[in-house]
């Protein structure tokens, strides 16, 4: 390409770190100080820190912008304020940035993990996932994650192949955001608990929506702790978050907020995931993955040509990668 590099570009790198020095936390991830690549690259970027580019490779992705037709809560919903897959990770990438400037963690990087954290999953949310996960292990034998799958998008699947070749740091934080395994780095940290504080909120707010809950019917005690309202319960976590990690040194929460927080998860999923008005849409879901998946188990001939792996692998990967609407043709 052209050179057109001048001042700025020349200084660019130099400045960052600078900047950094002067006022990240001694546990922030160092933008220039990554563990690198699984390939090297030709060139790197003079304007850009290596988080921020992978921040930019993931917004680029075929399977990112997938993301805005695929379920959060609500299968294909009809209203035009639902949020779907995609607005969950934009919430999630915008309140963990919020976390990581208050703690002078490094934003760039907390961001690309909150992006790419769900590339890899199905169609139509959670039940895609589960129905999913179930005929593959009664097909073949193996197990789905929606994790492992996003790491999978963002090494293999993307650009032909090729992945996007993101930073260690990132895919790390990509795996780790829900599972067993805890991330490497505070930023990946700041993710997985985000992550549910976004969804938490934003799915009430919707099941508000759509009629599946009244104000009056969430839990007492954790509404009067957290706030009536999203935007203040969403404040409230954010404010208690920052603070007890800074002073743990460590991603955490305050036992009683923290306790709250999970007790409205699981207000969640008894009255509106597994709730009886969500049991029709449920079955759509499952109906529609076993379907699709059967479908090209017995005619992997129509299989897109490049995907790498054997059958199941082959199965998996362009079944988790439909919109729920794509989906919903096959049937």
């Amino acid at each position: 390409m052209p050179d057109v590099a001048g001042r700025v570009a020349d200084e660019f790198e130099a400045r960052v770190r600078g900047h950094e020095e002067s006022w990240l936390s001694p546990l922030a991830v160092r933008s220039y100080e990554t563990r690198g690549r699984a390939h090297e690259e030709q060139e790197e970027c003079r304007l850009r820190t290596p988080f921020q580019r992978d921040r930019d490779r993931i917004v680029h992705s075929k399977t990112f912008r997938r993301l805005k037709h695929k379920t959060q809560v609500f299968i294909d919903p009809k209203g035009d304020h639902y949020r779907t897959r995609l607005m969950h990770t934009l919430e999630t990438a915008g309140i963990s940035r919020t976390v990581a400037r208050a703690l002078r963690l490094n934003e760039d990087l907390a961001e690309a993990i909150a992006l790419g954290h769900d590339l890899g999953h199905a169609p139509f949310g959670h039940t895609g996932e589960e129905a999913l996960d179930q005929v593959l292990t009664e097909r073949f034998g193996r197990r789905f994650r929606h994790n492992e799958q996003s790491l999978r998008v963002v090494e293999v699947l993307e650009r032909g192949g090729r992945g996007l070749n993101l930073t260690q740091e990132a895919r790390d934080g990509i795996l780790t955001h829900t599972g067993a395994t805890e991330p490497a780095t505070l930023e990946g940290k700041i993710v997985r608990l985000v992550d549910r504080v976004a969804y938490i909120n934003h799915d009430i707010d919707d099941a508000l929506r759509a009629g599946l809950l009244t104000p009056s019917e969430l839990p007492d005690e954790e509404i009067a702790l957290l706030g009536e309202r999203g935007s203040r319960r969403i404040d409230t976590l954010v404010h208690d978050l920052v603070e007890a990690s800074a002073e743990a040194g460590d991603i955490v929460q305050s036992d009683s907020v923290g306790r709250a927080m999970l007790n409205l998860r699981a207000f969640m999923f008894e009255r509106v995931y597994l709730g009886p008005e969500a049991q029709a849409q449920r079955e759509l879901a499952v109906e529609t993955v076993r379907h699709v998946f059967d479908y090209f188990v017995e005619h992997a001939d129509e299989l897109p040509p490049d995907r790498p792996g054997d059958l199941s692998q082959r199965v998996t990967d362009y079944v988790s990668g439909m919109t729920d609407r794509f989906a919903l043709a096959w049937r």
